[in-house]
Protein backbone atom coordinates (compact mmCIF):
# COMPACT_ATOMS: atom_id res chain seq x y z
CA UNK A 1 0.00 0.00 0.00
CA UNK A 2 1.50 3.36 -1.01
CA UNK A 3 0.37 6.30 1.10
CA UNK A 4 0.00 9.73 -0.42
CA UNK A 5 -0.25 12.45 2.20
CA UNK A 6 -0.73 16.00 1.10
CA UNK A 7 0.03 19.25 2.85
CA UNK A 8 -2.42 20.25 5.59
CA UNK A 9 -5.82 21.57 4.56
CA UNK A 10 -6.13 25.35 4.58
CA UNK A 11 -8.96 25.33 7.14
CA UNK A 12 -10.12 23.43 10.20
CA UNK A 13 -12.38 20.47 9.52
CA UNK A 14 -14.46 21.11 12.66
CA UNK A 15 -14.85 24.90 12.62
CA UNK A 16 -14.18 25.81 8.98
CA UNK A 17 -11.81 28.58 10.16
CA UNK A 18 -8.67 29.18 8.06
CA UNK A 19 -5.35 28.33 9.70
CA UNK A 20 -2.79 31.05 10.35
CA UNK A 21 0.89 30.50 9.54
CA UNK A 22 2.61 28.96 12.56
CA UNK A 23 -0.68 28.03 14.30
CA UNK A 24 -0.69 24.71 16.17
CA UNK A 25 -2.88 22.18 14.37
CA UNK A 26 -3.76 18.56 15.02
CA UNK A 27 -3.81 16.07 12.16
CA UNK A 28 -4.86 12.45 11.92
CA UNK A 29 -4.47 9.71 9.35
CA UNK A 30 -7.75 7.78 9.47
CA UNK A 31 -8.72 4.51 7.82
CA UNK A 32 -12.08 4.72 6.07
CA UNK A 33 -13.92 2.46 3.65
CA UNK A 34 -12.41 4.53 0.80
CA UNK A 35 -8.82 4.26 2.06
CA UNK A 36 -6.76 6.63 4.18
CA UNK A 37 -7.92 10.18 4.83
CA UNK A 38 -6.05 13.10 6.38
CA UNK A 39 -7.98 15.24 8.88
CA UNK A 40 -6.67 18.64 10.06
CA UNK A 41 -8.17 20.58 13.00
CA UNK A 42 -7.23 23.65 15.01
CA UNK A 43 -6.10 22.73 18.50
CA UNK A 44 -9.18 24.38 20.09
CA UNK A 45 -11.61 22.03 18.31
CA UNK A 46 -9.49 18.85 18.51
CA UNK A 47 -11.41 16.18 20.44
CA UNK A 48 -8.71 13.51 20.22
CA UNK A 49 -8.03 11.01 17.45
CA UNK A 50 -11.21 9.74 15.77
CA UNK A 51 -12.08 6.06 15.52
CA UNK A 52 -10.02 4.25 12.87
CA UNK A 53 -6.96 6.49 13.39
CA UNK A 54 -3.69 4.99 12.20
CA UNK A 55 -1.57 7.94 13.38
CA UNK A 56 -2.06 11.45 14.69
CA UNK A 57 0.25 14.36 15.38
CA UNK A 58 0.46 18.03 16.32
CA UNK A 59 2.35 20.43 14.15
CA UNK A 60 2.52 24.07 13.17
CA UNK A 61 0.67 25.14 10.04
CA UNK A 62 3.46 25.82 7.54
CA UNK A 63 4.63 29.32 6.84
CA UNK A 64 5.92 30.36 3.47
CA UNK A 65 8.88 28.30 2.29
CA UNK A 66 12.02 29.01 4.32
CA UNK A 67 15.34 28.85 2.51
CA UNK A 68 17.23 28.17 5.76
CA UNK A 69 15.56 24.83 6.52
CA UNK A 70 16.38 21.68 4.58
CA UNK A 71 15.19 18.09 4.88
CA UNK A 72 17.64 15.46 6.06
CA UNK A 73 18.83 13.01 3.36
CA UNK A 74 16.74 9.84 3.10
CA UNK A 75 19.75 7.56 3.59
CA UNK A 76 20.55 9.28 6.89
CA UNK A 77 16.96 8.77 8.07
CA UNK A 78 17.08 5.09 7.06
CA UNK A 79 20.35 4.68 8.99
CA UNK A 80 18.69 6.15 12.09
CA UNK A 81 15.66 3.87 11.64
CA UNK A 82 18.00 0.86 11.58
CA UNK A 83 20.07 2.09 14.55
CA UNK A 84 16.94 2.54 16.72
CA UNK A 85 15.86 -1.09 16.17
CA UNK A 86 15.88 -3.11 19.38
CA UNK A 87 15.98 -0.11 21.73
CA UNK A 88 12.61 -0.24 23.54
CA UNK A 89 12.77 3.31 24.92
CA UNK A 90 13.22 4.63 21.36
CA UNK A 91 10.17 2.77 19.96
CA UNK A 92 7.94 5.91 19.74
CA UNK A 93 10.62 7.86 17.85
CA UNK A 94 11.28 4.90 15.52
CA UNK A 95 7.54 4.48 14.85
CA UNK A 96 7.04 8.17 13.98
CA UNK A 97 10.19 8.18 11.83
CA UNK A 98 8.92 5.11 9.96
CA UNK A 99 5.56 6.84 9.33
CA UNK A 100 7.41 9.88 7.97
CA UNK A 101 9.41 7.63 5.63
CA UNK A 102 6.13 6.04 4.47
CA UNK A 103 4.75 9.53 3.86
CA UNK A 104 7.82 10.36 1.76
CA UNK A 105 7.37 7.10 -0.18
CA UNK A 106 10.74 5.75 0.90
CA UNK A 107 9.05 2.92 2.79
CA UNK A 108 5.77 1.23 1.94
CA UNK A 109 3.44 -0.82 4.10
CA UNK A 110 3.60 -4.49 3.09
CA UNK A 111 0.17 -6.06 2.72
CA UNK A 112 0.26 -9.81 3.31
CA UNK A 113 -2.44 -12.49 3.52
CA UNK A 114 -3.85 -12.70 7.06
CA UNK A 115 -1.98 -15.94 7.87
CA UNK A 116 1.39 -14.38 6.90
CA UNK A 117 0.99 -11.03 8.68
CA UNK A 118 3.13 -10.13 11.68
CA UNK A 119 1.43 -9.35 14.99
CA UNK A 120 -1.16 -6.55 14.91
CA UNK A 121 1.14 -4.28 16.93
CA UNK A 122 3.85 -4.38 14.23
CA UNK A 123 4.07 -2.59 10.89
CA UNK A 124 5.84 -4.49 8.15
CA UNK A 125 7.54 -2.03 5.83
CA UNK A 126 9.52 -2.50 2.62
CA UNK A 127 12.29 -0.30 1.25
CA UNK A 128 13.16 -0.60 -2.44
CA UNK A 129 16.09 1.76 -2.02
CA UNK A 130 17.86 -0.73 0.27
CA UNK A 131 16.03 -3.85 -0.87
CA UNK A 132 15.07 -4.65 2.72
CA UNK A 133 12.09 -5.00 5.03
CA UNK A 134 11.57 -3.57 8.50
CA UNK A 135 9.27 -4.56 11.36
CA UNK A 136 8.38 -1.48 13.39
CA UNK A 137 6.41 -1.59 16.64
CA UNK A 138 3.24 0.52 16.59
CA UNK A 139 4.25 2.72 19.52
CA UNK A 140 2.61 6.15 19.68
CA UNK A 141 4.38 8.29 22.28
CA UNK A 142 2.74 8.46 25.70
CA UNK A 143 1.02 11.82 26.37
CA UNK A 144 3.75 13.00 28.76
CA UNK A 145 6.47 12.40 26.14
CA UNK A 146 4.78 13.77 23.00
CA UNK A 147 6.55 17.14 22.98
CA UNK A 148 9.99 15.61 23.62
CA UNK A 149 9.57 12.96 20.91
CA UNK A 150 8.25 15.57 18.46
CA UNK A 151 11.27 17.80 19.12
CA UNK A 152 13.66 14.89 18.56
CA UNK A 153 11.86 13.90 15.35
CA UNK A 154 11.98 17.48 14.06
CA UNK A 155 15.69 17.56 14.85
CA UNK A 156 16.19 14.42 12.76
CA UNK A 157 14.06 15.56 9.83
CA UNK A 158 15.18 19.17 9.46
CA UNK A 159 18.36 21.15 9.52
CA UNK A 160 18.82 24.91 9.45
CA UNK A 161 16.10 27.26 10.67
CA UNK A 162 13.50 24.56 11.41
CA UNK A 163 15.74 22.36 13.54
Amino acid sequence: MDLTLRRPNACCRNSGRSFAAGETICSALVRSKDGLERIDCCSETWQGPPEGTLAWWRSAYPERESEAATLAPIDVLLDVLEQLDGIPEEAPLRYLLALELVRRRTLRVVERPVADRPKADLLQLACRRRNSEYLVAVAPPPPAAIAAVQDRLNGLLWSGGAA
